[in-house]
């Protein structure tokens, strides 16, 4: 599937980049109904170094996470859809509830989450800023979410019956 690789694929990706002298940003997140906000933030994240990766939740993980109604796409799918994104190089499925196991595979040189986050309670900033890498976050675009998607089609849908 293009650019989704697994786990020890993307480990030994990243050490091919390393001897390149690439830079490599990571980010991480659900991506359930890709939407703008999606593709500003990762657009974003792409300008901080040469290679994006984006770890993406299974969909085991999504329903520990969000509840049993999510994901409503299927993290094939999902990983897939992100893969075809200009800005992104790299995707990945992890099982665990966070990245951390994957981040501590590859040590990406930055880390990225939504400002949402405080550096501090981003998971892997110790493992990034150990390794001399360096920890950001990305503005959200404002009423631009999964959620606010879900509740539109809810609202629309459930008048028209």
């Amino acid at each position: 599937m293009g650019n989704v690789y697994t786990h020890s694929e993307l480990v030994e990706k990243r050490n091919q980049w390393k001897q390149q002298g690439k830079t490599v940003v990571f980010t991480n997140g659900v991506f359930d109904i890709l939407h703008r906000g999606h593709v500003e933030y990762l657009t974003s994240a792409k300008k901080l170094g040469h290679i994006l990766v984006v770890g993406v939740n299974t969909d085991a993980s999504v329903k520990r996470i969000k509840g049993p109604l999510r994901p409503i796409v299927n993290e094939h799918d999902r990983a897939f859809v992100l893969s075809q994104l200009v800005c992104v190089d790299a995707v990945c499925l992890f099982t665990e509830d966070t990245p951390l196991e994957l981040i501590s595979s590859i040590v990406p040189d930055v880390l990225v989450k939504g400002a949402d986050y405080t550096k501090e309670t981003i998971v892997g900033r110790d493992v990034v800023e150990r390794a001399g890498g360096t920890v950001r976050t990305i503005e959200f675009v404002p009423d631009r979410s999964t959620s606010n998607i879900v509740d539109t089609i809810v609202r629309r849908f459930s008048k028209s019956k």
